[in-house]
């Protein structure tokens, strides 16, 4: 293996180069870290906006958040966006009018929020903990959530293209033939798309944190991101060799992509409980990234012994499928 693995990995590498996937890398690091610096942090995030409708004036000492409308057509017509909750003083007492989000729990706290604006001198004082602001708390969530997809689906497909591309060569045909060490063919392309993914990962994550808050939890996220390159990349290996060809691949990337991460970042992102989701894989990989990112990771033994034994039989499996491939082609 010692003398074989060097060639491999120069030819992997060469692959890798002429298949354009570090271009791709490069031109998603550039389009991510826009996106999160000149367009998302920019986003209005004020996702409750309050209307008031009091034409007797009877509210005296209304917050300055508050919005006041003239008419009651007004005011429906504002909250018909969907997020605006609307307070109707007209009568006695106020009547909240909005359009329902579908989760209880949030229609009542979007309710209490702009009940709370008519008298904000009665209100309570929050005790504020953490040290993220508003705009260090999207830029971590938003980070974390591309990088997660960026390792899911295009780490995915980067070593199924190439491994594609030398079955097109008849590489596989080839060293079905001559005495190649099959860990050795496996090992030096895990090699090389864990450390362009590591690269990926500290520049992602120091562009758009910046460099001392991105260094303070790099450490954390390199790990996670170490174990999501390496579970992706060994089951794109997998489904790389035991599919035929790469339109058939291709169909798999779209089941992977819409019914096995969707769930996860609906959960994820919204206040929406799925018992069930405890027992997707994804879910705990897609926490354990956003953990790491705001350095809350709870993440425990049982979970890196899972992941480590999670690696340790895809690579087994990997190579049963490699050694059954190569017996075929040769």
């Amino acid at each position: 293996m010692r003398r074989s693995f060097p060639s491999i990995l120069i030819k992997d590498f060469k692959l890798m180069l002429s298949s354009r996937f570090l271009f791709l890398a490069l031109g998603s690091l550039i389009l991510y870290s826009c996106y999160i610096n000149f367009i998302y942090i920019k986003l209005d995030q004020d996702i409750y906006p309050v209307y008031l409708y009091d034409p007797m004036k009877t509210q005296i000492g209304v917050s300055s958040e508050v919005i006041r409308v003239d008419t009651l057509e007004d005011l429906q017509a504002q909250c018909a966006d969907g997020h605006s909750v609307g307070i109707d003083v007209s009568s006695n007492e106020p009547e909240v009018i909005m359009v329902t989000s579908g989760i209880t729990s949030t229609d009542y706290f979007r309710a209490a929020y702009a009940l709370s604006l008519l008298s904000p001198e009665s209100s309570y004082t929050a005790e504020l903990i953490g040290q993220n602001d508003k705009e260090m708390k999207n830029r971590r969530e938003i980070t974390s959530e591309f990088l997660f997809f960026e390792l899911a689906a295009v780490g995915f497909l980067g070593l199924a293209s190439i491994l594609f591309k030398e079955k097109q060569m008849g590489v596989i045909r080839v060293h079905g033939i001559l005495p190649v060490n099959k860990s050795a063919f496996i090992i030096s392309k895990l090699c090389l798309f864990l450390l362009s993914d590591l690269v990926f990962t500290g520049l992602l994550t120091v562009i758009n944190l910046g460099v001392s808050a991105g260094l303070n939890v790099l450490p954390a996220v390199l790990i996670q991101a170490g174990i999501l390159s390496l579970i992706m990349a060994l089951v794109g290996f997998f489904c790389a060799v035991q599919l035929p060809d790469f339109k058939q691949f291709s169909l798999l990337y779209l089941v992977l992509a819409i019914f096995i991460t969707t769930p996860v970042f609906i959960v994820g992102q919204t206040s929406i409980d799925w018992n069930w989701i405890n027992f997707h894989p994804m879910y705990h990989l897609f926490m354990g990234m956003k953990n790491a990112y705001f350095a809350t990771s709870s993440a425990g033994g049982s979970y890196y012994l899972a992941c480590g034994l999670a690696i340790v039989l895809l690579f087994l499996l990997v190579h049963w499928a490699l050694t059954g491939e190569m017996a075929k082609e040769g």
